[in-house]
């Protein structure tokens, strides 16, 4: 069980870099699984495997939705998707989150009901990276949304990838698994992962939330693709910068320029690039200057 005590989040400690906030832990037995089978020359061979496990989202009395999720940080998740989805807005206050590892499950109270829960109906959410989420009520939160300005210098996006590539992972450990990285300049803090992509995004959300971090000079680093549903949270989260290792939508460009969201993608060793919210961008280094990934650090949406 972990409620808000003190006014601090009370969480189970992950073994944290120097580097990071908040850090992947890659050695938490929790989290993957032994699991024996044989490879294409028919000799046995045993692989780390990510655990799934389902966990149910409530709003103070309304059950919202069951997410598939790794398990790690429930109640930041909770938290998070609750906020992205709108159901938790600025006049909204958070007085207690509470998990029950038992039977899975975490609530979300707020001093007064919200506006949400009478018409709200249960929504499974499933763990797939295209479905799941209330599309129609996210767009209509990005209505008056105005992201900051300020500058988004090549160097710090360098230093990141350098950095982030390097970090012990989930991902390195097991694969199957997506990345997410909320960033100050050059320097990562927090880095969640998940089966979802959207569910490490709002890992970030919901530790923003209850830390009160600042938005507005942030970057988010993204090892998924850069679709519409990823540049609307960023949107709505308030952080103007989005970058990813992988490619991006059509729809999701047109949102990212329609709401001033830097976004860059594709970023491979000396090479990214940015389709929307160019004018943050200032090239500090030479590209040919930045050294090529070692192979044995890409991902594979580097090669």
């Amino acid at each position: 069980m972990a409620t808000r005590v003190g006014g601090a989040w009370q969480l189970a400690k992950l073994n944290l870099s120097t580097e990071y906030r908040i850090a992947p832990d890659p050695g938490n037995p929790r989290l993957t699984r032994k699991v024996i089978g044989t490879d294409h020359l028919g000799a046995e061979t045993e692989i780390s495997v990510v655990e799934e496990r389902p966990l149910t989202i409530y709003l103070n009395r309304q059950e919202i939705v069951t997410a598939m999720t790794i398990g790690d940080y429930p109640e930041y998740l909770a938290l998070g998707f609750l906020k992205n989805q709108g159901m938790l807005g600025p006049e909204d206050v958070v007085t207690r989150v509470d998990y029950d590892e038992e039977i899975e499950t975490v609530v979300v109270r707020t001093a007064v009901e919200t506006s949400h829960e009478e018409k709200l109906q249960k929504k499974t959410r499933t763990s797939g990276c295209a479905v799941g989420t209330v599309f129609g009520d996210m767009m209509a939160g990005l209505e008056g949304v105005s992201l900051p300005q300020g500058e988004v210098k090549t160097s710090w996006l360098y230093a990141l990838a350098h950095e982030i590539n390097r970090t012990p992972s989930l991902y390195l450990e097991a694969g199957a698994i997506h990345g997410t990285v909320l960033c100050c300049k050059d320097q990562p803090l927090v880095y969640m992962e998940d089966v979802g992509r959207h569910n490490a995004v709002d890992k970030i959300a919901g530790w923003m939330l209850s830390e009160g971090a600042e938005a507005g000079d942030k970057i988010l680093y993204t090892t998924g693709r850069l679709t519409s549903e990823m540049v609307i949270k960023t949107a709505m989260m308030g952080i103007p910068v989005l970058a990813s290792r992988s490619g991006f939508t059509a729809w999701g460009v047109e949102i990212a320029q329609a709401v001033g969201l830097t976004l860059i993608g594709r970023m491979r060793g000396q090479r990214f690039v940015c389709l929307a919210g160019e004018e943050r961008l200032v090239r500090d280094v030479d590209p040919s200057a930045m050294p090529e990934e070692d192979k044995k650090h890409r991902r594979k949406s580097a090669d």
